[in-house]
């Protein structure tokens, strides 16, 4: 007969205080990190579950928070979705997922009005209908964590990765591989394409720093970052007098896409036309030829976001936001390096 995993067991493996346990279970933020871990890791082994429904009860919370996200079709965000469903299981919390498809009366409804309905206790936002003002402006009573490249000014928590420093080492990699016109496919010159403008930003200073020229007219503006978007502006800079030789693409979907075109045209990748993506979904390392990518610690994002969302939950007073930044790094596969390069040690 299954018994429930009590806190002081979690205690006793942890080497801590109940208390101490309780305050990690509960978001607080007066634990290190190495307890925190330690905590955590307990929690796991024992399949501990907080008894958070008479606490919420009593607090009047729903012991919910909301994702909130713009597309479910995108695999990056369903990649993120899981982790941050795990993190939030392990501290008691069910997770209400939404899907804004970019709308912004839709993400402005829910940073002003949800907690007032008691559906949720919290929201996390991967905002794209909303610009920075916008989201200055959410209602002080709700606790928000964003994702993505907003930034929180101070009354928000947000968690994401240096997007300049991850697209300029991309774009070096294309560079320092001997390519000379490398184009950029997924530019968004408009107020909520921060993504897109960060990511250009990166793609400008790589040039600058090896001494190489920026070919304007193969900087591509994409409305998304999909598959069909990467296959239009490939064909579209395929038919330039002077086609590219190496490509930049804002997400993997995008690379995907651009593979696919290439293909259609008889080029060879990365022989002709070398590769590389972002965000390190699994379908890109699964396409032919595999696609290098910038890889986000999407595990990481995903934790913090839920660590911080319920500090903010069981604060009487709103904490100052923070600016959290999760590591990445490049993972080099065959759409740059080729096969056999690829299949070196690193």
């Amino acid at each position: 007969m299954h018994r429930d995993v009590t806190l002081r067991e979690v205690a006793q493996l942890a080497g801590v205080s109940s208390r101490t346990v309780s305050n990690v279970v509960n978001g607080y933020a007066n634990v290190t990190d190495h307890t925190r871990a330690r905590v955590m890791q307990a929690v796991e082994e024992l399949g501990y579950r907080p008894n958070v429904l008479a606490r919420n009860l009593a607090q009047g919370r729903s012991g919910q928070i909301a994702v909130v996200v713009p597309y479910l079709d995108t695999p990056y965000f369903s990649e993120l979705l899981q982790g941050i469903i795990r993190a939030a299981r392990v501290q008691g919390y069910n997770v209400l997922v939404d899907q804004t498809d970019g709308d912004p009366d839709h993400e402005r409804m829910l940073i002003h009005h949800g907690r007032s309905r008691l559906l949720f206790d919290g929201v996390i936002l991967s905002p794209l209908g909303l610009d920075q003002q916008a989201l200055a402006d959410h209602d002080p009573r709700l606790p928000l964590v964003v994702l993505g490249e907003r930034v929180s000014q101070g009354t928000f928590d947000h968690v994401g990765i240096d997007d300049v420093t991850a697209s300029r080492q991309a774009t070096e990699h294309l560079l320092d591989l001997g390519r000379t016109r490398l184009a950029a496919i997924g530019d968004q010159p408009y107020p909520t394409g921060e993504a897109a403008q960060l990511r250009t930003r990166g793609f400008r200073e790589a040039h600058q720093r090896r001494g190489a020229r920026v070919h304007e007219d193969l900087i591509v503006r994409t409305p998304r970052f999909n598959r069909a978007d990467g296959a239009g502006a490939m064909r579209h800079l395929l038919d330039l007098p002077e086609p590219p030789d190496a490509v930049f693409c804002y997400s993997d979907l995008v690379a995907l896409g651009a593979i696919h075109a290439l293909t259609e045209r008889g080029l060879r990748v990365p022989e002709d036309v070398a590769v590389i993506g972002y965000d390190d979904i699994e379908d890109g390392a699964y396409a032919n030829p595999p696609v290098s990518t910038v890889s986000p610690d999407k595990e990481l994002i995903a934790t913090t976001a839920v660590e911080r969302v319920l500090l903010r939950i069981a604060s009487r007073t709103p904490p100052p936001g923070m600016e959290l930044r999760a590591p990445h790094r490049l993972v080099l596969r065959h759409s740059t390096i080729g096969r056999v390069a690829s299949s070196r040690p690193r």
